[in-house]
């Protein structure tokens, strides 16, 4: 049987909040089986929030929950980072409004994880297993979760720009045999220079910088140390994808894709999907052998 999973052991790391600019600390901890990813803002109160789809917030610019007075913003990157290496439950204590945004990517989130340790849990992993197709529309944009036997995910960017030739602006990875880890987890954010220069002018951004994004002007991308991958661009938005899918709570047997998505359409697809109950069903998975997704082994069992 396939079992949950948390840390061996609480893990700090301290970073710069991409939109406020503050210094924030992190702090990672083991949790109790069953009961998921929570955040606690300890700058304010003890309130667990949890990692979940009714507790989505805002969208607009990264993905924000909040329950109560507690409201912690730009998850998605340290969400990606669980649900990539099968992270069911852990506890996330923050003296900040947001999650550090570290370099931009998830890895530095795996890196801190992997140094913890990942233990398993004595009770069955859960799966949303889908059913039936859903989609959801905007203008030109689309979003789309499939039936599939383990966990693919296809995404396509559309950007008319040198830094983006075409054949870099899609990419699809079936998570069944190809690691989260090495094809995934150190793509970066990006921005464009003009834009970031507005959203400062809105006291939004304030901590980004060539060390945490990916920045582009009107010709070329301005980091001397370039791209990680040559498609990093579109695997940032499957990185993003991921982070916002494990908002279900668990990881998905399924085939997710999209065209020119973000988390706003991300998050009402999850929203279609939950509203429709004969489109999914919650499953465990008897034999290890099968697992629908390839997780990085765990050092040992409680």
């Amino acid at each position: 049987m396939l079992k949950q999973r948390t840390i061996a052991s609480s893990i700090t790391a301290r970073g710069v909040g991409l939109h406020t600019g503050r210094k924030i600390n992190l702090r990672i901890l083991p949790g109790q089986a069953d009961k998921g990813i929570v955040f606690i803002r300890k700058d304010i109160s003890d309130i667990p929030v949890s990692a979940s789809l009714n507790n989505v917030h805002d969208t607009r610019l990264s993905t924000t929950i909040s329950f109560k007075e507690s409201s912690i913003s730009t998850v998605e990157h340290l969400l990606s980072a669980f649900a990539g290496l099968g992270i069911d439950n852990a506890v996330i204590e923050l003296d900040g409004p947001e999650v550090p945004i570290m370099d931009g990517s998830a890895r530095p989130f795996v890196f801190l994880i992997q140094s913890a340790g990942i233990i398993e849990q004595n009770h069955p992993k859960r799966f949303i297993k889908i059913k039936k197709d859903i989609e959801v529309k905007q203008n030109d944009k689309w979003a789309k979760i499939e039936p599939y036997n383990g966990f693919k995910v296809s995404f396509t960017i559309d950007f008319d720009h040198p830094s983006f030739p075409r054949s870099t602006q899609q990419s699809t990875i079936d998570f069944s045999t190809i690691s989260y880890l090495s094809q995934v987890s150190r793509a970066r954010t990006f921005g464009f220079a003009k834009d970031i220069e507005k959203l400062r002018e809105n006291n939004l951004a304030l901590g980004g910088s060539l060390n945490n994004a990916i920045v582009i002007d009107d010709y070329k991308i301005i980091n001397e140390d370039g791209l990680r991958y040559k498609d990093e661009f579109v695997k940032h938005k499957i990185l993003d994808a991921i982070g916002d899918l494990y908002l279900l709570g668990h990881s998905l047997i399924g085939s997710f894709s999209a065209f020119k998505s973000g988390h706003h359409l991300n998050n009402l697809l999850l929203r279609e999907l939950i509203n429709n109950e004969s489109a999914w069903e919650e499953v465990i998975i008897e034999d290890e052998s099968k697992s629908p997704i390839l997780f990085t082994q765990t050092t040992q069992t409680i």
